[in-house]
């Protein structure tokens, strides 16, 4: 699947803009991988995607465009 960017094939500067707000990031991240089908991974991104998982996911959007891929079910 080729994406633009995670969050919801958005740019690049789009999907920055949306990472570096805390209650965005959490919510876009918990949306992308659910719409995956991942719904692990969108229940760990709920749980755990206030703290350090929005800092590596603004630090990864930045440098690579992509979310952190914590957990692959």
């Amino acid at each position: 699947m080729s994406r633009k960017g995670d969050y919801f094939n958005l740019g690049r500067i789009v999907s920055i803009i949306l990472a570096i707000i805390p209650i965005t990031a959490l919510i876009c991240g918990a949306v992308t991988r659910f719409a995956e089908g991942k719904i692990l991974a969108g229940i760990l991104r709920i749980v755990l995607g206030w703290n350090i998982i929005w800092i590596v996911d603004l630090v990864l959007m930045i440098l690579s465009g992509h979310i952190l891929r914590i957990c692959p079910l």
